[in-house]
């Protein structure tokens, strides 16, 4: 599948990205095409995560930032297994905003790794990474390993900066969701 260049785009997650070298670009493209176009996982287009971001937009900006962490601070992480634990750290797939008791943050990973797990049967790797990238709000379910250390540090950056530059209010979002 090819996937939307937006998508991809240098400032998805803030403008503290990284250059990727075309070959790293292909290589992030490649690794990510079989779960970003698969129907379950767009499902997270549904769901807004932080301000107008879309649970989506949100994995697919962690698991650019974990896979620029891992190339740039040369972690040597396994990258098949970062990459797919990023983009389904979230996989949740419901309106966390209107749904449950308000402790979302909480119970969220291991819901997400348990869907995970049913439709893409993830790794132990995998699996600990998404149950852990809340840390420290989950204090006794610690990273254990690189990649889910990674992952934490990325989810960390990116809802940072999608929650303080893309809430902007703009004259366009008061006048039509009535602000």
């Amino acid at each position: 599948m090819k996937l939307q260049a937006r998508v991809y785009e240098p400032d998805d997650c803030g403008n503290g990205h990284f250059m990727m070298t075309v070959e790293e670009q292909e290589e992030f493209n490649h690794l990510m095409a079989p779960l970003a176009g698969d129907p379950r996982v767009l499902r997270m287009r549904q769901y807004i995560q932080h301000g107008r971001v879309t649970t989506y937009d949100h994995c697919l900006a962690v698991a650019r930032t974990s896979y620029e962490l891992n190339l740039r601070l040369h972690l040597h992480a396994h990258v098949g297994e970062l990459l797919r634990a990023a983009f389904l750290h979230d996989y949740f797939l419901y309106d966390w905003h209107t749904r449950g008791d308000h402790l979302h943050g909480y119970h969220h990973p291991g819901i997400a790794a348990g869907n995970a797990d049913r439709d893409f049967h993830l790794t132990k790797r995998e699996r600990g990474c998404i149950e852990t990238h809340m840390w420290p709000l989950t204090l006794f379910h610690m990273p254990s390993s690189k990649e889910a250390w990674i992952i934490t540090l990325a989810d960390k950056i990116c809802s940072t900066r999608e929650t303080l530059t893309k809430r902007r209010m703009t004259p366009e979002t008061v006048l039509h969701k009535g602000v």
